[in-house]
């Protein structure tokens, strides 16, 4: 998503051609590429395919959306298979039009993850919910504390359901560390991402996400408290941001790799 103006094929050769050695895809491109196909692009591109983004939205309460919300997330796994990746992020859907209540909203997305953790464990696959940060508790992700995620993903074995650490959701949190350490003593870190908090943010918000280096973010403090937690896997960066987009996208992966090993490395 960083450098979605690249194509699937582009983005393969950027990624190659830069040094790095994982991407975290995105559903949508890959499913318009065909996912078998994306599969051999990025195998025979010498790539680990880190993630699968995204699953989740699974607060509806109506039968049929709950219903039809748990099949796509099912393709998900399929798709996160079939691919490669062990992880599946999900997030976690906001309230229901009208709805008010945060905590049932909640208590479906368990509900739902008891039918889907088993599914997604026979396929080889984690689930990873991601908190988001509490602006977008109504209508993106009523999961916004680790703390929350993880109420949530103890409820299930760790190979099934635990959690993503995203800086740009998290970094506000004084309980984040803390959280980080109890999701690490239980093998719950199932991805860690960076993205950086600069301010005004756009209109919508959902496009905010700052380079990294460019905002209030200490980046190396907290891959510093994912690391202390026992977590060795892959690290992403996931930036949702126009200015980024307008730019050529190999610039962009080449400042990006650059920004991570300054900050981050």
């Amino acid at each position: 998503m960083t450098v979605r103006q690249l194509s699937l094929p582009e983005l393969a050769e950027a990624c190659r051609d830069t040094g790095v050695p994982g991407v975290g895809l995105w559903r949508e491109p890959v499913q318009a590429y065909g996912v078998e196909a994306a599969a051999k692009l990025v195998r025979d591109a010498g790539l680990a395919v880190t993630t699968l983004c995204r699953g989740g939205f699974l607060t509806a309460s109506d039968p049929a959306e709950r219903s039809a919300a748990l099949a796509d997330n099912r393709r998900a796994v399929d798709e996160a298979a079939a691919l490669g990746t062990d992880t599946l992020v999900l997030v976690s859907g906001g309230l229901p039009p009208g709805s008010r209540d945060l905590r049932g909203a909640r208590e479906r997305i368990a509900d739902a993850l008891a039918e889907l953790g088993p599914y997604a464990g026979e396929h080889g696959v984690k689930l990873a919910i991601e908190p988001l940060h509490p602006m977008y508790a109504a209508d993106r992700c009523v999961v916004s504390t680790l703390a929350q995620a993880l109420d949530l993903a103890e409820r299930f074995p760790a190979h099934q359901v635990g959690v993503a650490v995203d800086t740009y959701h998290v970094w506000w949190d004084d309980q984040a560390p803390a959280q980080i350490a109890r999701a690490g003593a239980q093998g719950r870190i199932h991805t860690f991402q960076l993205a950086d908090w600069t301010t005004p943010l756009p209109e919508g918000v959902l496009n905010g996400r700052g380079q990294i280096g460019d905002g209030a973010v200490d980046m190396r403090e907290w891959k510093g408290y994912v690391e202390a937690a026992g977590y060795t896997g892959p690290i992403e960066v996931e930036l949702f941001n126009d200015t980024l987009w307008t730019r050529d996208g190999r610039e962009v992966l080449a400042e990006t790799a650059a920004r991570f090993a300054e900050h981050a490395g």
